[in-house]
């Protein structure tokens, strides 16, 4: 439209979301956002509403983008949940690796700051941690393991993430957090081993 500034709404929201995940909710000041975004205060208001509604648009962007990495290296392994665990770990860490983007998770970033959180948000991310879980636990359906192990496990390897973005935030190393990683498939691997093995008899 004529005399009206036009912008692209999804490269705001990327800049934006970079504000949320390199300086957590609360520190991410609205004079940070607009600058990042060129938008003025006006304008970001205008577009997206006030600071708790542009989270959340930028915690949508976030899974959007890389939780679809996620589902999709998950899902590349039927029938080898470890595979699958492991191909997770790989996307996670390229990410973590990448020198484009900040360092650390922008969901972990945020879980650590939930008392920041207004109500809205702290459920929308502990609805994203669910989410992570519910598609780690899908990857290791084809096992023989029962349920309640495999749902440990989820829970588990989900916890791992979530450790490894604070490990890269903190400073440590990519052996140091492909250790982890392996260690974390390990424990996995051997997991699902005993429970394919069943119960020891007893004499």
């Amino acid at each position: 439209m004529s005399g009206r500034k036009q912008f692209d709404v999804d490269a705001a929201l990327d800049q934006a979301m970079r504000v949320f995940w390199q300086r957590g909710y609360a520190d991410a000041s609205l004079d940070a956002l607009g600058s990042a975004t060129g938008l003025g205060r006006g304008s970001l208001y205008g577009a997206f509403g006030n600071k708790d509604a542009l989270f959340r648009r930028c915690l949508d962007r976030y899974t959007s983008v890389y939780g679809a990495r996620y589902e999709r290296a998950l899902a590349a392994h039927p029938g080898d949940p470890v595979r699958a665990v492991e191909a997770f770990f790989d996307v996670i860490l390229g990410r973590i690796a990448d020198p484009s983007v900040p360092a650390g998770c922008l969901i972990a970033q945020s879980a650590a700051q939930s008392p920041a959180l207004n109500e809205e948000n702290s459920t929308r991310v502990r609805g994203l941690l669910d989410m992570q879980r519910q598609r780690v636990r899908a990857a290791l359906e084809d096992s023989s393991a029962d349920a309640p192990t495999l749902d440990a496990l989820a829970t588990y390897v989900v916890a791992v993430n979530q450790s490894l973005a604070v490990l890269s935030r903190a400073g440590a190393s990519d052996a140091e957090l492909r250790s982890v990683a392996r260690l974390a498939c390990t424990t996995v691997a051997d997991t699902l081993t005993r429970a394919a093995s069943g119960p020891v008899a007893q004499g």
